[in-house]
């Protein structure tokens, strides 16, 4: 049976190939470049439907709308403990950023998408002109 399986695996493997022209060999990389990108983009719409239903399109289902903890603490049984290096558990210093900071990185990158938003507008006017 072993010789036999060896038979048509030196079969399949060398009888039916042979070399694609140019315009082939393009073609099938094309086809074997996008077809993992097309198979990623619908597994990321599947996610982002899933997580919709999940929790919403802004969040509105979570039970917990507001950040409970951040950085270095956490929220154990109810109470506000610190963790990482010098707290709960020892561990490594963690990177903080309070609630002024998180509104401070949220202004800045609106004013910079409105920024953006802008170029793109004066680029897409000056285009047509």
């Amino acid at each position: 049976i072993h010789e036999r399986h060896e038979k048509i695996k030196h079969t399949v493997h060398t009888a039916w190939r042979y070399p694609l022209p140019k315009w082939g060999q393009y073609a099938m990389g094309c086809v074997y470049f996008t077809v993992p990108i097309v198979g990623g983009w619908c597994v990321m719409q599947w996610a982002i439907s899933k997580s919709v239903d999940e929790i919403g399109a802004r969040g509105e289902k979570l039970r917990h709308k507001q950040l409970q903890g951040y950085g270095n603490k956490t929220v154990i049984d109810g109470r506000e403990e610190k963790i990482g290096a010098g707290g709960k558990y020892g561990g490594v210093n963690l990177a903080v950023s309070g609630s002024s900071t998180q509104e401070n990185n949220r202004i800045m990158l609106e004013a910079m998408f409105r920024k953006e938003r802008k170029k793109r507008e004066k680029g897409k006017q000056q285009n047509e002109q």
